[in-house]
């Protein structure tokens, strides 16, 4: 077996935190067997070298190694790039097509970004993982692979499965062995290292003379953050090297390179809602509707008693507490815009005649146009939501099912139920 120096020498690692030796003995060790892989940490960890790994020092490094980001292709095709298709089976399959899974036989495939696979295809990759087993999109007929498969995420999987995005069963089935990368402000100890490499791999490539760091450089470099990892700080690295004429960098000159938005303070996470949350909100919401749907009701019969005792000032003093009632407010001016509802608080000059002629049919008439119009339908305020949402991120239901607070399953029940 050979040693941890000898593979970072190899795959061009840098670095000696143990955190990142740990990583990387964890998958020369488990390289020889064929247990499935989950490779994990922040986005530009570099988490790609270490399939890599696994595949050159296993029994399978004579047979074909594909990466597929499943982040990059579009969910109506994955089945099909992952598993072929059928001559036919849908609109452009002009002829049948091998799939990663069939073309890999005997090797390894890197599913990247596995977190972003829809559920459909969870369903299929979880078959493959217990047997090998998977069907071309359009066929019936049921094919065997022998493939070695190693994920990678930067997401959280857990929060994914609790959002019902990930399917538990397969999360379980991926992580046979979970090996976890160390974001960059985690390996102080490499940063310094990492960027002299860097310098001197740009140096090489657009010929010109290696930059380097002052003292106060380099307490800069290992202060910041790096958010973006590994990835973030190799960019850094290629554009001091192609634009600074000085080949000496200090402390300002760098600060001019680093993003000034972001804060190497903690910072309070904002969790998206749950559904229980949201539906608790929005019963609170009805149930505010529904209280002034009562008190305006009260107030309109209200004023047909007072109208037909023919007392206009006491139907003014009792609109005004009902007013202040629903509207919280004692203003005048407030309670003179109130009451400017021609058809509720409107008061005829007084008129016996007009009174006498007011029967028992036009009341009971004018009550059920009353409740007509006051009508509040739980169904029309939910299609309602559901479409600004759709409209405002231009029909993406990942980003409606976040806004609305739901899974994205469950917009897409609702979709499917309001023919949307």
């Amino acid at each position: 077996m050979e040693s941890v120096q000898v593979i970072k020498q190899r795959f061009g690692i840098i670095g000696n935190t143990p955190t990142l030796n740990r990583a990387i003995e964890k998958a020369i060790q488990v390289a020889p067997t064929d247990i499935s892989v989950l490779v994990t940490g922040e986005s530009g960890v570099g988490k790609e070298s270490i399939p890599k790994i696994i595949h050159q020092l296993s029994h399978r490094k004579h047979g074909k190694y594909i990466a597929v980001n499943c982040g990059a292709i579009p969910e109506g095709t994955i089945d099909s790039e992952l598993f072929g298709h059928e001559k036919g089976s849908f609109t452009g399959a002009t002829q049948t097509r091998e799939g990663y899974f069939e073309v890999a036989d005997g090797g390894t495939i890197f599913l990247d970004e596995v977190g972003e696979l829809p559920l459909t295809t969870q369903v299929r990759l979880l078959r493959v993982l217990e047997n090998g087993e998977f069907l071309k999109v359009g066929s019936s007929k049921v094919q065997k692979t022998d493939v070695r498969i190693v994920a990678a995420t930067n997401a959280n999987m857990f929060e994914a499965i609790k959002k019902d995005q990930f399917r538990e069963d397969l999360y379980y089935r991926l992580s046979t062995v979970d090996i976890h990368l160390p974001p960059l402000r985690e390996r102080q100890e490499d940063i310094h290292l990492l960027f002299r490499k860097f310098a001197s791999d740009f140096a090489l490539k657009y010929k010109m003379p290696t930059i380097k760091l002052t003292d106060d450089a380099i307490e800069v470099l290992l202060k910041h953050r790096w958010s973006g990892n590994i990835r973030q700080l190799r960019n850094i690295a290629e554009q001091i090297s192609v634009l600074e004429q000085n080949r000496s960098i200090t402390s300002e000159t760098l600060k001019g390179y680093l993003p000034t938005s972001g804060s190497n303070l903690p910072a309070v996470i904002k969790h998206s809602k749950s559904d229980s949350d949201f539906s608790s909100e929005r019963e609170i919401l009805y149930k505010v509707l529904f209280d002034m749907k009562s008190d305006l009701n009260d107030l309109k019969k209200l004023t047909m008693e007072l109208m037909k005792k023919g007392n206009t000032k006491d139907v003014e003093k009792e609109q005004q507490g009902l007013i202040q009632k629903i509207y919280g407010s004692n203003d005048e001016t407030d309670f003179e815009e109130a009451i400017d509802e021609p058809e509720v608080l409107s008061i005829p000059e007084h008129n016996t005649q007009k009174q006498e002629t007011f029967n028992n049919q036009d009341k009971y008439h004018f009550a059920e146009e009353i409740e007509e119009e006051e009508t509040l339908s739980l169904h029309d305020k939910e299609l309602e939501l559901i479409k600004k949402s759709l409209e405002r991120h231009h029909g993406k239901r990942k980003l409606a099912a976040e806004e609305l607070g739901i899974s994205e399953r469950t917009l897409y029940r609702k979709i499917k139920q309001y023919d949307l």
